[in-house]
């Protein structure tokens, strides 16, 4: 099954329904194709690579020392990690225009200073806005990390359907299990708010 790794704390602000987009440019890894869609339905995979309170909203600080003092998502010794949430991708945007990021501010959490260092990575790459449903998933899921999913890599493939059996096998099935963080009218709101910056 297909995950997207993403910082710890953006995963916990997804999951809370305070972030609703992801921007993305691709890793060191992807530098030559820039960042690509692998698919529109996968796991939120929760990392600690590269995340730093100094990228974030001020209204978000406290909760990054929380997660980070709790380390609810990933072990003391690294070796296990907690899947909690999966998404959908509802719209896909291709930006160049930097005076698209501050229309997008309150969507996420990350602070100007860190999305104006993600537009100025690889320039000649646009950067891609991707609005999504997130979704809780029925029980965590724990897996064992492995060494090939470290590194400047977005996509990494997780075999579940060994430990968890069918459902965790097929990614739209167990869709359907799980109830979304925001409910339908809220995100309705949202998502027609999102739309209007690109008409």
């Amino acid at each position: 099954m297909l995950a997207l790794k993403e910082w710890a704390i953006i995963c916990r602000a997804l999951e809370e329904g305070k972030q609703s987009i992801l921007l993305r440019k691709g890793g060191v890894l992807e530098y030559k194709k820039g960042f690509e869609i692998s698919q529109k339905i996968f796991l939120l995979y929760p990392t600690y690579e590269h995340q730093s309170k100094e990228y974030l909203q001020p209204n978000y600080l406290e909760n990054f020392e929380l997660l980070v003092e709790g380390k609810d998502s990933i072990t003391n010794n690294d070796k296990l990690n907690t899947i909690r949430i999966l998404a959908s991708i509802e719209e896909i945007h291709e930006f160049c225009d930097e005076t698209t990021l501050s229309k997008l501010e309150k969507y996420h959490i990350w602070n100007e200073r860190y999305v104006q260092s993600r537009m100025n990575y690889n320039p000649k790459k646009p950067m891609n806005a991707l609005f999504l449903r997130v979704y809780k998933l029925p029980k965590p899921i724990s897996i064992d990390v492995k060494p090939e999913w470290a590194g400047c890599k977005s996509w990494i493939e997780i075999e579940l359907s060994k430990r968890y059996g069918d459902l965790y096998g097929n990614i739209k099935e167990l869709l359907n299990e799980c109830e979304p963080v925001i409910d339908k009218d809220d995100f309705q709101k949202i998502y027609n708010d999102f739309t209007e910056i690109w008409n």
